[in-house]
């Protein structure tokens, strides 16, 4: 996830710091196919304003947001693994969104959706109170100290984030990068709204799949940390 992207005339002072990077990349023809296809029925472009999730879902069921879902992998595996919830992917990488609803499609999920944008913008369109967690796996963890405005994990941003969840929803967030455990270690407990379920690093849960991504961290040495709190 992170920079920013702004209108240039914009004043200085209004321009919003921005935790992630828009990237490009090119599309395979079954990507390209898949976001000509489902766009219209499973996607969403990030609005500014209200998000109605029994409408969005076209039923009333729990909901996870998922931030940053990457290429899809993991977000498919584990709305496949629990249908009774629904799962809302937000992803700004055009390649990422396209390889989802691909395995949407190739899967048959029905409680999926993939919305592109800033995450933050469609939490802020949210409802208090609304969701049965918030997962954020291995965002970028700006590792410069210069950009560690722009990490996701950060009071205000976490705040936000609580409100939106049930009363003993969870959320849970897993790096690679051990400063940026600590960081976030330090940041979720000092908010007054969530308590951590495991007293300390989590245990990697077992619902979480494995991705690639986490395996080159793991090959390069970098152990994973996961930290899961729940909504008082």
């Amino acid at each position: 996830m992170t920079t920013t992207d702004h209108d240039p005339a914009a004043p200085p002072a209004s321009r919003p710091i921005r935790t992630f990077h828009p990237r490009r990349g090119r599309m395979s023809g079954r990507q390209t196919d898949a976001l000509d296809r489902l766009w219209p029925a499973y996607g969403l472009d990030v609005p500014d304003g209200p998000v109605d999730l029994a409408d969005l879902f076209g039923r009333r069921a729990p909901v996870v947001l998922e931030i940053g879902s990457g290429m899809g992998d993991s977000t498919a595996a584990m709305a496949a693994a629990d249908p009774d919830r629904d799962y809302l992917a937000v992803e700004v990488h055009t390649p990422g969104i396209a390889n989802l609803l691909d395995l949407v499609d190739r899967g048959g999920l029905s409680n999926v959706r993939v919305a592109q944008g800033d995450a933050l913008d469609l939490v802020s369109g949210l409802p208090e109170g609304v969701l049965d967690a918030v997962h954020i796996f291995f965002p970028d963890p700006w590792p410069k100290s210069r950009h560690h405005k722009r990490r996701i994990i950060q009071p205000s941003h976490v705040a936000l984030l609580r409100s939106r969840l049930t009363p003993g929803g969870t959320l849970h967030c897993a790096t690679d990068w051990a400063e940026y455990a600590e960081a976030m270690r330090h940041t979720l407990d000092a908010d007054p709204g969530l308590v951590d379920a495991y007293g300390g690093f989590a245990p990697r849960p077992a619902h979480r799949p494995v991705t690639k991504f986490e395996r080159r961290a793991l090959t390069a040495g970098r152990p994973v940390a996961d930290l899961i709190y729940r909504r008082r």
